[in-house]
């Protein structure tokens, strides 16, 4: 749509407001409905804005709207409606584009937008519309909180909105052409603003108390109306010129003049202004071209002086985003009767309503009452009132609501946080830096403030000075903020006025700080720094303080001559336990975690050659850790003590690295495999102010100072003065005139010496002689000097510049990487290949054990092994953490059997922990389970929500069972041998099975509800993937995870049915894993009993009554086929179910302990069985039962009662 052709709809309804005739506007009757039919518009406007700018072009704010406001003010309806749409219209652009469109398009919407905004703000430029506002909005605060209304409420915000808006719109600098002290378009604005007596109604909003709500608005429209104004030239108004202008501006003369009289002088030296064809070639000894010869110049000899090699050359182009940004905040000179009024606003602004409005907006900006942003009116504010109050007469009453610490402490929050955001957020760093700019000025107007208490007259207003630069130096904050600032300045997004200021507040704090100093002598301070808690690290025999490693021949030849002292020592009935003690009770480290450092002190002991104080140590520690027989049994014998010593000498035990060693790995910094916890450690030291200033000895910070010196000529007489003085304490109070030796650097300070009006720079020309002297004193010294030119250098290349090259290696030569030879690579590299894929033990450790070079540490060597290509990261070395104490085989299988128990339970962790004979740590044992392989993954392990099982059954029940059970123990105790030595292979699958026997009650619930619900295939079709998994795993003789997948939609139902789901976890089915996986999964560590057991536990009580075969059959001849096909797959699934028991009752028959009537009655009794929930447990395990009965009897010694144990536990758990 064409915008400069309005829409016929906004037409008709625009010209349906009314007419204007001469001065006098004539409302139509429907004038109300067309004012809200225009709001309707605009609020469904497109992202063009198109309503918007139509409205603009039809110049209806101007034409329309003003005339209703100021001629109908007593039609209240259309008054409030006419507010709505002029704030509306009057929007900033860009709140109506979000920003600064990007695309041409949009950009050219938002410029059209912005110039519509610029005509309006014209428009308002008139007492009569500003006089309205301001009497209604009188009229309005008289009311009292219970006489105003929502829409009196409603009507001061519009108003106040519609203020800020006007007040919003950025002038037209380029339409306007306005010099100093001319009236532009804002100044006429502010002109009417202050004929209507806005603000007076302005201040009255400031300091009352009832109108707190107010605050922000105000604060906002105030800082509109100072935006383009200098507090110190403000407050200096109407007093004449002050001293300081007058120099300031006789000075910027004589640089005029002393620069028009250097080009008077450079004219009359040229030629006259007859241009002789035949003025003939040169030729420049000494400046080469591009080739070898010299130079051939083909113009005057009076533009000589003129030349460079860049003549001729097209400029570098620079990227957009590469660009400095530009200057957005433009300062001017208003009309004088403007700034007057301004003055006196500011002036009773201070002594009425500073303090209390500031208050208020600060507890709307902590208790985020306020928008976003809105912090941004606070800090100018501070900034701009107490820079007037400072440079007007200074009275510190007047502005301590903002002069506390608190306040230091806020700016410098949002001033850190400012820096964090622009780093972070690349697309809207220009705009965070905008808002870090005016923290900034905040800071250091604040600065400013408290450095001018210093010098008052009263000795109150001096003391509070001391104690807020007190509370200011001592923190550490404060103090690296500065650097912080210099370091990440980046001109893209930063503007020169933010350095130049960066530059002025820097200067007054090191001017502040520096005087304090002096006046206290000595300064104390808050230092922070990162305290590295490291975790108790680990570390091999190899590198374990105070012992030399042993190898393996020189264990043998050692241990024959401890043998024999052991010997006479065991023997020895005098030898006490009192004189050694295996723990320290003064450690923070539980007794019970300090069995690792015993046993490395029996260890060290036996390497000293201390038979003795092995054996007492030994003895000492298993009175005190008993469990686990870690240290050996009570009744161990004296040989097996010895054989005990023997394989402690021998193990590589984990030893904790000794204080001395720490402090050399923190030279060489931490190793890589170290898990490090940082810590805040707050100390306090002595202020040094040279080390502070050591600081600033930065390349980056020499380059930003720099950055702003090349501009010179723009700078203030201030600015150039804090540039020198900074770079005058680098050079001259730190010695580091080197810092300075670079070439950009010189051509600054060529140009500055070649400038005719170089006499009005004398402090920057001093500093440049005496630079330019010190280099070419080092020059004559050190050749190298030139070439150092290139490059911006640190403290330790100006040490190597100024005391000779090598110097640095010598003085610190134990901080500087050793050097490999390519015999040491080779060897490196011989000794990784060769250890790499041995198993059991650290390849890095190894390498260090036989590597025949100079002493290296593990992280010299890993970094080494990542730079020769043999290794992609140090992280591939890690150390994946060793134990406590090392596991016996006899607590491996412990740590089994406890998983295989407790595997079915809610906490297997947490019950494995409680059972276990040798306390471990949860992690320990996490990683022994993982080595074992007993589990995948570390989730398997998290705590379940518990699941409450079904009531247990009789106890006459119970015992009936318990005496079953000790009857088959004592058959299988009377089993032969070999039949013994089978069931010992098989009672490793047989007590992973014991712990289901819980499960299984569960199942058979779950299943006969499955049952119930109508879900007798899916459960049929679960039975036989079971069953045909256990076949499979049987066949093949290896087994893999199988998905459960189901084909049919009554299966697929199942499957996603919740309590089918119960079950399948019953049955220890792995469900699919997040993202990667659609099926369910039967895990591949299942064996094929184990698959059988389940697939029996799933089989009804009335199907197995059906599939008895004692039960008489059909006639076969009245079978049909499909009958007989179904009798057969039943007899194949009872075949399956059935297997277990008719596996159990081969192995009687092999042991001949079971006659055929026997075999034929428990048969019968087997199959025509429908056991309670007790009896099926015992049924599912009977194989089980006799297994563990001839294998365990003769260790337990007393099988009855563990079993009867076993059962009891078992009636707790389902009692819970």
């Amino acid at each position: 749509m064409d915008l400069y052709m309005m829409n016929c709809e906004l037409l008709a309804t625009c010209s349906a407001l009314g007419y204007l005739e001469g001065d006098t506007y004539h409302k139509e009757p429907d004038c109300l409905e067309s004012v809200k039919d225009l709001i309707r518009y605009l609020r469904h406007e497109d992202e063009t804005r198109d309503v918007r700018q139509q409205l603009g072009a039809a110049q209806i704010l101007q034409s329309d709207l003003l005339p209703i406001l100021t001629q109908h003010r007593q039609d209240k309806p259309l008054f409030h409606a006419v507010i709505r749409l002029m704030v509306n219209l009057t929007q900033p652009a860009l709140l109506c584009f979000g920003s600064v469109p990007k695309e041409p398009s949009f950009r050219h919407h938002f410029l059209q937008v912005l110039a519509y905004l610029q005509a309006y703000k014209e428009a308002f430029a008139s007492e009569k519309a500003f006089g309205v506002l301001s009497e209604t909005l009188y009229e309005l605060l008289q009311l009292g909180w219970e006489e105003r209304q929502e829409e009196d409420s409603l009507l001061i915000e519009r108003i106040l909105l519609l203020v800020r808006n006007v007040l919003h719109v950025p002038a037209d600098l380029d339409q306007e052409k306005r010099i100093d002290d001319d009236a532009s378009v804002h100044d006429q604005l502010l002109w009417a603003v202050h004929l209507s007596g806005l603000d007076d109604l302005l201040l009255f909003l400031a300091s009352s108390t009832a109108e707190q709500q107010w605050g922000l608005h105000v604060l906002e429209i105030i800082s509109l109306m100072f935006r383009d104004q200098n507090p110190e030239q403000l407050a200096g108004v109407g007093q004449g010129r002050l001293a300081q202008e007058w120099r300031t501006a006789v000075a910027e003369l004589e640089v005029l003049r002393q620069r028009e009289m250097a080009e008077k002088k450079t004219r009359a030296l040229r030629r006259g202004t007859r241009h002789s064809r035949f003025g003939g070639s040169y030729i420049v000894q000494g400046l080469k071209s591009i080739g070898e010869r010299d130079l051939i110049f083909h113009k005057g000899l009076h533009n000589l002086q003129n030349y460079t090699s860049d003549l001729g050359k097209q400029p570098r182009r620079v990227p957009k985003r590469r660009q400095a940004v530009r200057e957005l905040s433009v300062q001017r000179r208003s009309a004088l009767n403007v700034r007057l009024f301004l003055r006196d606003f500011c002036s009773e602004f201070l002594e009425n309503c500073y303090n209390r409005l500031m208050g208020s907006v600060k507890d709307h900006l902590l208790r985020e009452k306020a928008q976003q942003h809105d912090e941004t009116y606070y800090m100018w504010a501070l900034a701009f009132f107490m820079a007037f109050n400072r440079a007007a007469s200074f009275r510190p009453g007047l502005v301590s609501e903002t002069l506390t610490v608190r306040t230091f402490h806020f700016i410098e929050q949002n001033l850190t946080n400012y820096y964090e955001m622009m780093l972070t957020d690349r697309k809207e760093a220009t705009s965070w830096a905008r808002r870090m700019h005016l923290a900034l000025k905040a800071y250091q107007e604040l600065l400013a403030t408290v450095n001018e208490m210093n010098v008052s007259p009263d000795e109150a207003v001096r003391e509070s000075s001391r104690i807020i630069q007190n509370n200011i130096f001592y923190v550490m904050e404060y103090r690296e903020l500065f650097l912080a600032l210099f370091r990440k300045f980046n001109e893209r997004c930063q503007p020169r006025s933010f350095l130049r200021d960066l530059v002025e507040t820097t200067h007054l704090f090191l001017k502040m700080l520096e005087r304090f100093c002096r006046s206290r002598g000595n300064l104390m301070v808050q230092n922070k720094r990162k305290k590295r808690k490291k975790k108790k690290k680990v570390l091999d025999q190899s590198v374990a303080s105070g012992n030399v490693p042993y190898s393996p021949e020189e264990l043998e030849s050692v241990w024959p001559s401890l043998a024999e002292q052991l010997q006479c020592c065991a023997q020895d009935p005098e030898l006490s336990l009192d004189s050694m003690v295996p723990f320290d009770a003064a450690s923070e480290v539980p007794v019970e975690e300090q069995r690792a450092e015993a046993m490395v002190r029996i260890q060290d002991c036996l390497l000293a050659g201390q038979a003795p104080q092995a054996l007492t140590l030994l003895r000492s520690a298993r009175e005190v850790w008993p469990e686990g027989d870690v240290f050996g049994s009570q009744d161990i014998s004296p040989e097996e003590e010895i054989q005990l010593l023997k394989q402690i000498i021998w193990a590589p035990l984990p030893r904790q690295q000794g204080p001395e060693e720490q402090g050399a790995e923190e030279e060489d910094e931490e190793e890589v495999e170290e898990e490090e916890l940082h810590m805040v450690e707050v100390l306090e030291k002595e202020f040094n102010f040279l080390d502070y200033l050591k600081r600033f000895a930065n390349s980056t910070v020499i380059q930003a100072y720099v950055l702003l010196l090349r501009s010179y000529k723009q700078n203030s007489a201030h600015t150039n003065h804090c540039v020198v003085k900074m770079l005058h304490r680098l050079a001259y109070d730190l010695k580091m005139e080197a810092l300075l030796f670079q070439l950009s650097l010189f051509c600054l300070f060529n140009r500055l010496l070649s400038d005719p009006a170089a006499g009005a720079y004398k402090e920057l020309v001093t500093f440049a002689r005496y630079i330019l002297g010190k280099f070419f004193a080092l020059a004559a010294v050190n050749q190298k000097a030139f070439m150092e030119l290139l490059f911006w250098k640190n403290t330790a290349v100006v040490r190597e510049m100024t005391e000779g090259y090598g110097s640095l290696d010598s003085g610190s030569s134990s901080h500087r990487p050793l050097v490999w030879s390519p015999e040491e690579e080779a060897q490196l590299q011989e000794l990784y290949l060769a250890h790499k894929d041995v198993e059991g033990q650290d390849v890095v450790d190894a390498i260090l054990a036989h590597l025949k070079t100079a002493p290296r540490t593990r992280k010299q060597v890993i970094h080494h092994l990542v730079q020769l290509g043999l290794a992609d990261s140090v992280k591939d070395f890690q150390r994946k953490g060793t134990q406590i104490v090392l596991w016996t085989e006899d607590q491996e299988l412990e740590l089994q059997r406890l998983f295989e128990e407790f595997q079915d339970s809610d906490d297997v962790l947490g019950n494995i922990m409680k059972n276990i004979t040798a306390k471990r740590s949860r992690a320990r044992i996490v990683d022994k389970l993982l080595a074992l392989g007993l589990v995948a993954e570390r989730r398997e392990l998290y705590k379940k929500r518990r699941k409450k099982l079904a009531p247990s059954s009789l106890p006459n029940e119970e015992e009936s069972l318990n005496d079953f059970c000790q009857e088959d123990l004592e058959e299988e105790e009377n089993l032969p041998e070999d039949e013994s030595e089978e069931d010992e292979e098989k009672e490793e699958g047989s007590e992973a099975e014991q712990a289901h026997g819980g499960s299984i009650l569960s199942t058979q619930n779950l299943g006969q509800n499955l049952h119930q619900e109508g879900f007798s295939a899916p459960l049929l079709w679960l039975q036989n993937c079971l069953i045909r998994a256990a076949d499979d795993r049987e066949e093949v003789g290896c087994s893999q995870a199988v998905p459960l997948v189901p084909l049919t939609e009554e299966n697929e139902e199942a499957m996603e049915n919740e309590q089918f789901q119960q079950l399948l976890q019953k049955l220890r089915v792995r469900p699919p894993a997040s993202g990667q996986e659609t099926f369910w999964r039967i895990p591949a560590k299942l064996s094929p009993t184990q698959l059988r057991r389940m697939a029996a536990s799933l089989s009804q009580p009335e199907e197995e009554e059906k599939l008895q075969p004692g039960l008489e059959p059909k006639v076969p001849g009245e079978q049909g086929p499909e009958e007989e096909h179904q009798q057969e797959e039943a007899h194949q699934k009872e075949h399956r179910a059935h297997a277990p028991r008719a596996h159990l009752s081969a192995r009687k028959k092999k042991a001949g302990l079971v006659s055929p009537e026997e075999e034929g009655t428990d048969g019968g009794k087997e199959q025509l069985k429908v056991a309670p929930k007790k009896r099926q447990l015992l049924d599912s395990d009977e194989e089980k039962e006799e297994d563990e009965g001839g294998s365990k009897a003769p260790e337990l010694g007393a099988p009855g009662i563990w079993k009867k144990k076993r059962f009891q536990i078992e009636d707790d758990d389902e009692s819970d």
